[in-house]
């Protein structure tokens, strides 16, 4: 340790542990907490050192403002609290905030079609999770919202895409399509289908008429390559 290391320590304990008369009659602590600390519990009980509020600019501005002096859009301060108890104070209040808009919005919504993309077997085993990396994008231009995902068990090399127009009355064509890549990057016809076969790793949409994908060669083996393709949504 350095002398500015123990001096530093020796100031700390110094201005935190000096003895405190006025504490005496207080449960447990005889002396003056570290002053940090005393913010984290989680206790609604007051602080035992709050902190001196005297020349700050703050309270200054407010005490000075007449109008934001009692404006009900600046969250109340606690100076005899702790954080924790600062912090349900404002969960409270935004929970009372979300409540209307969370209620009129779950009203609101309502099913447009339902799909059957898969079926799992009814065993008491946790179901795996087959439906991955879903993206969704919003073409403005034709008021058409697309799902980009995959399904593991049984189609690795597909990439499925979900259409949908924006305004539900209305149906799009091809409402759903699976994109296949199989082994469309074969140097001949002569490879087997089996040995150069490329999943989908990850696939996002790159603007309106674009898709990117990540592919990786699905066969076990050293090297295995990697391929960022673009796709032409057309």
């Amino acid at each position: 340790m350095t002398q500015k290391d123990i001096t530093f320590v020796a100031d700390f304990l110094t201005e935190h542990f000096n003895e405190a008369p006025e504490l005496y009659n207080r449960k447990g602590k005889y002396f003056n907490v570290e002053r940090v600390g005393q913010y984290l519990k989680d206790e609604d009980d007051d602080l035992v050192s709050p902190p001196n509020t005297e020349g700050n600019q703050w309270f200054n501005f407010l005490k000075d403002s007449t109008h934001l002096k009692e404006s009900p859009l600046l969250f109340p301060y606690y100076p005899e609290k702790s954080l924790h108890f600062v912090k349900r104070q404002m969960e409270g209040v935004i929970d009372q905030c979300l409540q209307k808009p969370a209620d009129v919005i779950g009203k609101s919504v309502h099913q447009a079609v339902c799909m059957s993309l898969y079926k799992t077997s009814q065993s008491e085993d946790s179901t795996p999770q087959l439906f991955k990396l879903p993206f969704l994008w919003n073409d403005k231009t034709s008021n058409i919202h697309y799902v980009l995902f995959t399904i593991l068990e049984n189609s690795i090399s597909k990439i499925y895409i979900l259409r949908r127009h924006t305004d539900t009355s209305r149906s799009v064509s091809n409402g759903i399509l699976a994109v296949e890549f199989g082994n469309f990057l074969n140097n001949s016809i002569n490879e087997s289908s089996d040995s150069r076969c490329y999943s989908c790793l990850d696939a996002h949409f790159y603007d309106d008429e674009t898709v990117t994908v990540v592919l990786k060669e699905s066969v076990e083996q050293e090297g295995k390559e990697r391929v960022l393709a673009q796709l032409p949504l057309s």
